[in-house]
């Protein structure tokens, strides 16, 4: 089963209102909601005061991506506003396990992401423990980048990886994402397609129905 999450980073906050309801009339079962501090990547924008006015309109999933510096930091606020899925870069704390595991005992799903330039080995040892991979197909903090078809082996690597290991965790893809895209990245392994651009630029129901039948 294909899981969209429309990515609010390309919706218009003006007709946010009803743009979330065409969403919850759509097959999307998520809504992705990227957070970004400024320092990790250069823009600033979602913080946890957005996730609860979002909250607040919607029972979907909110999937909440954590572009910030020390994101220990912020992750029980984004959890008290609302979001469901709290996904982290590990390279940007030191105690990446430990917030995991501080992660489920807020209730909250755990997931880690790897930008472009970031290799699977180096964190291996953390993939048993989470719930979803974000493999990043555009380098992260900006939207409506080209895809990065080099990342197509990553995605088929994290898939084996989880084979192997018998592990549960979703792969997610994230940046260039549209109905081509999309099929390769589900082809290489991924099962949660992050769509923004493609989404609110075409039509948001007819994208939401082309990616999920995927």
């Amino acid at each position: 089963m294909i899981i969209v999450a429309p990515s609010l980073l390309s919706a218009d906050l003006f007709k946010l209102s009803d743009q979330l309801k065409t969403i919850e009339a759509s097959p999307a079962a998520y809504l992705h909601v990227d957070i970004m501090d400024g320092h990790y990547v250069p823009n600033i924008n979602f913080g946890d005061k957005f996730v609860r006015e979002v909250r607040a309109q919607t029972d979907l999933t909110l999937d909440c991506h954590i572009m910030v510096e020390n994101p220990e930091q912020v992750v029980f606020d984004v959890a008290k506003a609302g979001g469901d899925i709290l996904t982290f870069h590990p390279e940007t704390t030191r105690h990446a396990y430990r917030l995991i595991e501080e992660i489920h005992k807020l209730g909250k799903k755990a997931g880690i992401a790897f930008d472009p330039a970031l290799g699977i080995s180096a964190y291996e040892d953390l993939l048993p423990i989470v719930d979803q991979v974000l493999v990043m197909t555009v380098s992260p903090g900006f939207g409506g980048q080209q895809f990065i078809e080099a990342m197509l082996p990553k995605i088929a690597e994290v898939k084996k990886w989880r084979a192997e290991k018998h592990a549960h965790f979703d792969i997610e893809v994230d940046g260039g994402i549209n109905a081509q895209t999309g099929r390769q990245c589900v082809n290489s392994g991924a099962n949660v397609l992050v769509a923004g651009s493609y989404v609110f630029g075409n039509g948001i129901q007819e994208s939401i129905q082309k990616l999920s039948q995927l």
